[in-house]
């Protein structure tokens, strides 16, 4: 009989996860509102149930007597996972740990702690036209309790760039922290000092503790005011001693948030200066294709079957190599170039995927704005046009 494995989430975020599983020969179940569920017509069993409704989730888990639960690139699922992976024995980080991950005001506290390297911020919880923001005291909004200009701007538990702004002015802070709280899931807003610098990412898995290194990313963004990213590329062209001291960060960072299992995503600032701060942590799979794709690209190891391995509770022992370059194109309003390569992939043998989701090429907010995309792997990093690379 195979093993069933439950997959929180069914867009197309988790379809990846999906496919690799049936691969491995395990019978999938996904939970997911029908709407946007691609899923459902690959896996075994679809339950069209909210991924937050974990006591629901956790009955049909016990009664499918699954093996194993996990989700990627969803900040929103992981809770979900932890929490029925620790009321079933199964593998999976704490549920404590996981609510902490999937909080960035939770997160910063972790790892300021600990000593991990982190902006400075505040959390903004109250209505911010009375003046009042975390504990109750005025002036947070307006003034940033000691924070200086410019700041950043977030919700505290939502991912792909949504509702984040660049702040220059102290009369544009007010609207920010309004557009943040309308956006989180539980009306918060971080406040935060705003860094300069270079983009990356950190991709690693943890198994019994061990956290193991799988590739540093480098990341083209928007810039101000939403920072939506445009390209990502595989390995990082940081120098290896960096690199190294990265690592060994995001290792402390993890055991600060308590995170032991299964996929992590790091984003990092690096300075001029040489300043590393940890900008956020997800106890999950980066999305954009870097976790599902571009891992496997880069390095040869199979992240996706190493996610799966260990929710099954599979002891692994990840042995990535250097092999190629790899990266993905975002299409959009600020990058119209990337859509010669998609229309013409027959041109470019170094292009492994294309499609083009929109007709339409919108000026980026969110993630969720852009219009398509272009995955590559190559003997050195791909260049298009006049983007601008680090």
């Amino acid at each position: 009989m195979k093993k069933t494995i439950a997959i929180i989430g069914a867009g197309y975020l988790q379809r990846p996860l999906v496919e690799k599983a049936k691969q491995m020969g395990l019978r999938t179940i996904c939970f997911a509102w029908a709407e946007g569920a691609v899923c459902k017509d690959i896996c075994n069993r679809f339950y069209p149930i909210s991924i937050v409704e974990k006591e629901e989730i956790l009955a049909i888990c016990r009664e499918e007597q699954i093996a194993g639960i996990c989700t990627i690139a969803s900040d929103v699922a992981a809770p979900t996972v932890a929490y029925i992976a620790n009321a079933m024995g199964l593998s999976g980080n704490s549920y404590e740990s996981a609510l902490r991950a999937n909080n960035k005001y939770l997160m910063r506290q972790a790892l300021a702690q600990a000593g991990v390297p982190c902006p400075g911020y505040i959390m903004v919880d109250g209505e911010c036209t009375k003046g009042e923001g975390a504990n109750g005291r005025r002036d947070e909004c307006t003034k940033g309790e000691g924070l200086q200009l410019p700041l950043i701007v977030k919700p505290s538990d939502r991912s792909g760039s949504m509702a984040v702004t660049k702040v220059t002015d102290w009369a544009d802070l007010e609207e920010a922290v309004r557009r943040a709280q309308e956006a989180s899931f539980k009306h918060e807003a971080m406040v935060e000092e705003f860094i300069d610098g270079r983009e990356i990412s950190v991709e690693m898995i943890s198994c019994h503790g061990t956290h193991y290194a799988l590739q540093i990313t480098d990341k083209v963004t928007t810039e101000a005011p939403h920072f939506v990213e445009l390209a990502h590329h595989q390995p990082s062209n940081l120098p290896a001693d960096t690199q190294a001291h990265i690592f060994d960060l995001t290792r402390r960072a993890l055991d600060a948030l308590g995170l032991t299992c299964g996929a992590s995503h790091s984003e990092y600032k690096i300075t001029s200066e040489g300043r590393i701060a940890v900008m956020e942590i997800g106890g999950r799979m980066g999305g954009d294709f870097i976790g599902s794709d571009l891992v496997r690209l880069s390095t040869g190891y199979d992240f996706l079957q190493g996610v799966i391995e260990v929710a099954l509770g599979q002891t692994i022992h990840p042995q990535p190599q250097a092999i190629a370059h790899s990266g993905v194109f975002f299409l959009s309003a600020e990058t119209p170039q990337v859509k010669e390569y998609i229309d013409h992939t027959n041109k470019y043998p170094e292009i492994v995927a294309a499609e083009q989701t929109d007709h339409e090429l919108h000026h980026l907010t969110c993630s969720g704005d852009r219009s398509g995309y272009f995955i590559y792997r190559d003997n050195k990093r791909f260049e298009i046009g006049e983007q601008k690379h680090v």
